[in-house]
């Protein structure tokens, strides 16, 4: 599972270059956000922009990590594409997470 991070200020940006999240990468997906989220002091923002398929366990394992992140921290998405925005909106997910068009959007809010 390829991740990326970077930090801005007290904002940490995490990156999937990955086409999916699915039950196949669900696991190594939860253990790399860990990794890469272990340092964050302040919000997050999960970039989805490179993903263009998730399924019930990639769901899953997105949500796994905000309550690995704990209540000091908020888990922002950014960048879903039409198939994944479908997922979290039909799986009401779109009221539990703040989801901004572009990372670009998500920095500025």
């Amino acid at each position: 599972m390829n991740l990326t991070s970077k930090t801005e200020g007290s904002l940490l940006i995490v990156s999937v270059h990955e086409a999916r999240i699915d039950a196949s990468v669900a696991i190594q997906f939860k253990d790399r956000m860990r990794e890469e989220t272990e340092s964050a002091t302040g919000r997050v923002v999960l970039d989805l922009s490179e993903v263009d398929f998730i399924d019930s366990s990639g769901l899953g394992a997105i949500v796994a990590a905000m309550k690995q992140l704990g209540s000091k921290h908020r888990l922002d998405l950014s960048g879903l594409n039409e198939n994944v925005d479908k997922v979290f909106r039909l799986t009401r997910m779109d009221t539990v997470f703040a989801i901004h068009p572009t990372l670009e959007v998500a920095l500025a809010s």
